[in-house]
């Protein structure tokens, strides 16, 4: 694979409880475990950075390969949602759960692209097989 461009981050502290900064400078902020895992919250978390790069990301791939079917997705929404539990191993799993808003197009063209949105998009090829994802149309014309 040729490598476009390559994102590089920086965490010190205690992890979780810790701070990251790009190295560009663009993402500089403290990280808190979340109050639902026994932290103190109040801060981003990994899980939260996550979610948005995904629905980011996604939306990229959304609005790509609706160009390509030269559909209308004036008004699309994409939200994430990023899930964390113990995997029964002694260590944590991740789940997500895509929730996609297409109000300009039919529900049946809408489910088609955001299945062929989810095998253009790099954070969904990254996690197929690895992570339990879900994907819903939650509006659509």
């Amino acid at each position: 694979m040729q490598v476009l461009y390559t994102a590089a981050a920086h965490a010190t502290g205690d992890g979780r409880d810790g701070h990251v900064r790009t190295s560009d400078g663009t993402v500089d902020l403290d990280l808190a475990v979340p109050k639902e895992m026994g932290g103190a919250g109040g801060a981003a978390n990994p899980e939260q950075l996550f979610a948005a790069g995904y629905a980011a990301c996604f939306h990229s791939a959304l609005r790509l390969v609706a160009r390509r079917a030269k559909a209308d997705v004036s008004g699309s929404v994409v939200d994430a949602e990023v899930g964390i539990g113990p995997n029964g191993d002694g260590g944590f799993t991740l789940t997500v759960g895509l929730v996609v808003d297409l109000p300009s197009v039919p529900r049946a063209v809408a489910e088609d692209l955001v299945a062929r949105a989810h095998q253009v998009c790099p954070y969904s090829n990254a996690t197929r097989g690895a992570i339990d994802t879900t994907l819903t149309v939650r509006d659509a014309a």
